[in-house]
């Protein structure tokens, strides 16, 4: 019954979809004023509403464990811990994208409920887009992928979830992205109705912005849970591989970085016209190729959701549908769109640019080395594009954005000159220089690493420049926010940077009681032992590891055995210090008895999480100035507006 609910209610939602595009469109015709227009804001409140009935059915059945919905029984098993009974909902493609379209639903009637600052006709375009958009969704849930497809006769048990999938990171990862992605969604909706209205203004922009910071925030959050989570899980002992699916997450981050900082000067300067809707544009077609990647079937990965080619023919078919009907309409109306205020070369606008046009490069660099395996398979000619491409070719266009990053802050707005802040700049390059000198003397390490620590102290330092002479509690949360987020690339960076340089691994055959070192650490086997879970069993490497001098923890990496699925995997143990990790592994048994042991020493790895979170850290900081900003920007106008009507009044 739970799920014939959850279907009608999904079914219900699609209706009240094509109502709220329809209602939108037929409003730009009939004028903001007309009944038909009244029907768009309580259809997209509804359409929310029934769609997260539909997602909490979805989660009741996974969480009593409903063998008879086809999907239950192909993703859980009851003898499931109960946290992975409920994450599994969204593990798997249908229930991933329900919750996909219901994020999307919510975020329409969060618009429709609370956003009065935009011109009703635009606020209607907007309004018809996001519909348009969710119901592509819908009928894709609907026609290819019913989550709450039945089974005749149910299942005795399910099939499980998984096994890497079995881990906290299931109930944090993925949704995280998602709101990130629909965010997005949103922001393209945005401008979407602002082309079609030709209504591209500061007072648009301040209304986007806040969704495209929310976006980029959780999309932060998602790629760094994500990075942790594979590199503690897979035991491979790295944090990023240039998976296509891991690219698909940093395409469209990169794509909200630059689309954050251009819908920014648009909001305070009135420049960028053209330029934000584009980056609108492109940020939300990222996301739309993540998804047609992660569900196309075309990839093999633990990220891939289906296996099935219609399902990603249905899926590029809606892309082709949105993003080439908005390019379209960006062809057609960008030329009509003020061009806003200029700004000289020297000027914050100036640096932002740059940086705008560095983060393309590497959208770009990146798309590509992403696609061309695929492209070259399609003609039975494979190609494996990995680090030894993304990294080089990205640092060209990396390195000189950490640079204006650097200065781009301390200049000011409209037109400067650099003379003015010549003392910041033969500091910051003096910081540079001295950084590539010392660390070049003192460690023996490539050529990209030792770029990438020169940069990150210098950044680090200069992130904090743009608030000299400032009273700090004076100070803006929103420029606060621009400093903790750069000083977490800085950080990041250095994370990134040193694990590169100064990693040490270990491979090692122990027996019990037999020790060996790694960097700084002696690791002994004490005793390999067996281990039982809710629904695994496990060899446990019962290790004694010593960091120097220190007194001595105990570790106990597992090779553990689902038995639903039946599957085994590799579970790490880490023992973290504030200059690094230690990361240990067990493997097999050989036949005389020894066990492999894969150890890593990596300095200062978890300052990449440490910045990842400082730079979502900023983003919220700005988030709250600018609302706050907003607020008081609005009850002035207010005040204004009453003293001038009462003015009149008396006169």
């Amino acid at each position: 019954m739970i799920a014939e609910l959850g279907l009608a209610a999904l079914w219900l939602a699609a209706a009240l979809a094509f109502l709220q595009m329809v209602a939108g469109a037929l409003a730009l015709r009939t004028g903001p004023d007309g009944e038909i227009a009244q029907i768009s804001r309580p259809s997209a409140v509804v359409q929310g509403t029934l769609a997260l009935v539909s997602f909490l059915a979805l989660l009741y059945v996974f969480a009593v464990t409903d063998l008879s919905v086809e999907l239950v029984a192909a993703n859980s098993h009851s003898m499931k811990p109960w946290i992975y009974k409920v994450s599994g909902a969204w593990g798997n493609h249908e229930g991933s994208m329900l919750l996909w379209v219901t994020v999307m639903a919510l975020s329409g009637a969060l618009i429709a409920l609370v956003e009065k600052r935009l011109p009703e006709r635009t606020m209607q375009a907007t309004l018809a887009a996001q519909g348009f958009v969710a119901l592509g969704f819908y009928a894709f849930l609907l026609l290819s992928s019913n989550p709450f497809a039945r089974l005749e006769p149910a299942a005795a048990e399910g099939l499980g979830l998984n096994p890497l999938l079995q881990d906290i990171g299931l109930a944090l990862h993925p949704p995280t992205l998602y709101l990130g992605y629909v965010g997005l969604s949103v922001a393209f909706s945005f401008a979407v109705g602002a082309l079609i209205t030709r209504e591209v203004t500061p007072d648009f922009a301040r209304v986007m912005r806040p969704w495209v910071l929310v976006a980029w925030v959780f999309l932060t959050l998602g790629i760094t849970a994500g990075s942790y989570w594979a590199y503690y899980e897979l035991g491979w002992g790295g944090w990023w591989f240039w998976d296509p699916v891991e690219n698909a997450s940093l395409m469209p981050w990169l794509a909200a970085t630059a689309l954050l900082h251009s819908v920014s000067v648009l909001a305070s300067r009135d420049a960028l016209r053209v330029w934000t809707i584009m980056l609108g544009v492109v940020a939300f077609s990222m996301s739309m190729v993540g998804t047609f990647l992660v569900r196309s079937g075309i990839l093999t990965s633990v990220h891939a959701f289906a296996v099935d080619p219609e399902r990603g023919t249905f899926i590029l078919f809606l892309l082709a549908i949105y993003i080439g009907g908005a390019l379209l309409l960006f062809a057609l109306r960008a030329s009509t769109i003020a061009e806003g205020k200029r700004f000289a070369v020297a000027s914050r606008e100036g640096a932002l640019v740059v940086n705008n046009v560095m983060l393309s490069a590497i959208l770009a660099i990146v798309l590509l080395g992403t696609l061309y395996p695929l492209l070259t398979e399609a003609f039975d000619v494979r190609v494996s594009v990995g680090p030894p491409y993304f990294n080089p070719v990205s640092a060209i266009f990396a390195i000189p954005m950490f640079a204006i990053m650097a200065v781009g802050p301390l200049l000011r707005w409209r037109r400067d000159r650099w003379g003015r802040i010549g003392k910041e700049v033969v500091l910051i390059g003096a910081l540079l220089i001295a950084g590539l000198t010392a660390i070049g003397l003192l460690a023996d390490i490539a050529f990209l690493p030792l770029l990438g620590l020169a940069f990150a102290l210098t950044l680090g330092i200069a992130s904090f420049l743009p608030l000299r002479g400032r009273r700090l509690l004076k100070t803006p949360l929103a420029t606060w926010g621009m400093v903790i987020a750069h000083f977490g690339i800085a950080v990041a960076l250095f994370g990134m940077a040193s694990e590169s340089a100064f990693s040490t691994e270990r491979l090692a055959a122990l027996q019990a009681g037999q020790d060996t070192t790694v960097g700084p650490w002696r690791v002994r086997l004490a005793a390999v032992e067996p281990q039982a879970g809710p629904n695994w069993t496990a060899l446990a490497g019962r290790m004694v590891v010593r960091y120097e001098g220190d007194a001595p923890v105990e570790i106990a990496p597992m090779a553990r055995s689902f038995w639903a699925p039946a599957q085994q995997t590799t579970e790490s143990e880490l023992v973290t210090r504030w200059n690094g990790q230690l990361y240990a592994v067990l493997g097999g048994e050989a036949q005389d008895g020894r066990w492999q042991i894969r150890l890593w020493w990596k300095p200062f790895v978890t300052f990449i999480w440490y910045g990842g979170g400082l730079i979502a850290l900023g983003g919220v900081l700005s988030l709250i100035g600018r609302v706050v900003g907003d607020i008081k920007r609005r009850r002035v106008r207010r005040r204004v507006d009453e003293r001038r009507e009462d003015a009149e009044a008396f006169a």
